[in-house]
């Protein structure tokens, strides 16, 4: 996971007469080729006169969050768009009119054999045998070298490190993105990091649990889908594990938050209820110190099934599917900031309210 937080103040980033509940968190999910519509959510936002002030991703959503944060507010669309136009695989073969699905196994396997432009190449130590001793640095069937050359070329670290926690590099972004056996971990300050997926794919935690707690609204950008039909063949059976493993329990995460905030608006209130002779008594100052009034509105965005989709959505990075995955990040996110459903009274005790997303985008068509 990597977390970065702008200096900006809130007034600056506030188009005229949009209301915002506070402090704009972007929280984007893992998920490889899949990232493309965080992008577009990105845009959305940005047309809106709407910069986020903290934006936390994992994996690709690390890469999209420094290609944000690493750039002046006006070059960032650009800068993400150079980034997803340099990743597109282009098969050397291609049949636009052909079997259904025969270029997206195409694309798969063009990605498995090459690699992605820009992004990773096959790295052939990898395949010299399961028990042969290649090193940390080598261990994966990917190399991720270019990627670090193209963050280079598109990111201004300086500007990444406006954050209040630690000075981040181009390494740190490699490491959120080292998914084993894919990729080799990446050492930093002695220490070897693996994708942050593993441990958590949608790090909204990390707002909750923030101290001083603030007013926010967070766009949580999910790519993997945490519920969906029964399974009837083996391929979807593979799609749908994988729609379940790295949708990270994202629901049950934000269901426990709920009742904890919720205790704290309680405490918080019961609080104001004693006699302002005992409230002042450092026993109940401290025990009211776990209380709070926040409020934080969470706006879940999830990127829509397409055609034809399978288990090898997250490397395929053809052109027409990463257009069609950031033109419904582009939609739903208007959509959904045409209806700002966090302007509204609430129950006063609800520091955590959800707003599913509730537009729809049909399978898009190639």
């Amino acid at each position: 996971m990597n977390s970065v937080q702008g200096n900006e103040s809130l007034e600056s980033i506030r188009s005229p007469g949009r209301a915002l509940p506070g402090q704009v968190v972007l929280v984007l999910q893992g998920g490889g080729a899949l990232g493309s519509y965080q992008a577009g959510v990105y845009q959305a936002l940005h047309e809106a006169g709407i910069e986020p002030d903290w934006i936390i991703g994992t994996s690709i959503g690390a890469i999209n969050a420094s290609l944000i944060a690493g750039n002046v507010p006006q070059n960032r669309v650009l800068r993400l768009q150079e980034f997803w136009k340099r990743v597109e695989q282009r098969p050397i073969w291609s049949f636009p009119d052909a079997f259904a699905g025969i270029n997206e196994m195409l694309s798969y396997w063009s990605t498995v054999a090459n690699g992605i432009p820009g992004f990773f190449r096959p790295n052939p130590l990898a395949h010299a045998g399961a028990d042969c001793p290649i090193g940390t640095d080598s261990a994966g069937y990917y190399s991720a070298e270019p990627l670090k050359q193209t963050l280079g070329e598109l990111i201004d670290f300086d500007l990444v490190n406006n954050c209040r926690h630690c000075k981040l590099g181009v390494e740190h972004i490699m490491a959120s993105g080292a998914l084993p056996p894919a990729f080799p971990a990446v050492r930093i300050d002695g220490e070897l990091y693996w994708d942050g997926g593993i441990l958590s794919n949608t790090p909204t935690e990390a707002v909750f649990d923030d101290i001083p707690r603030r007013d926010s609204l967070i766009f949580s950008v999910n790519m993997w889908n945490p519920s969906g039909p029964e399974p009837t063949t083996m391929a979807e059976v593979f799609n749908r594990h994988k729609d379940v493993l790295y949708s990270s329990r994202i629901a049950s995460q934000i269901a426990q938050q709920q009742k904890a905030h919720r205790l704290r608006h309680v405490i918080n209130q019961l609080a104001a209820r004693i006699p302002e002779a005992e409230r002042n008594s450092a026993a109940v100052r401290e025990l009211a110190g776990y209380g709070c009034s926040t409020q934080m509105h969470v706006v879940r965005l999830l990127a829509p099934q397409l055609d034809r989709e399978n288990h090898t959505k997250d490397i395929d990075f053809s052109p027409a599917r990463i257009r069609q995955r950031w033109n419904a990040g582009y939609a739903h996110t208007k959509a959904v900031l045409d209806r700002s459903p966090w302007v509204g009274e609430f129950d006063p005790l609800s520091g955590v309210i959800v707003h599913e997303q509730v537009e729809a985008m049909p399978a898009a068509a190639e």
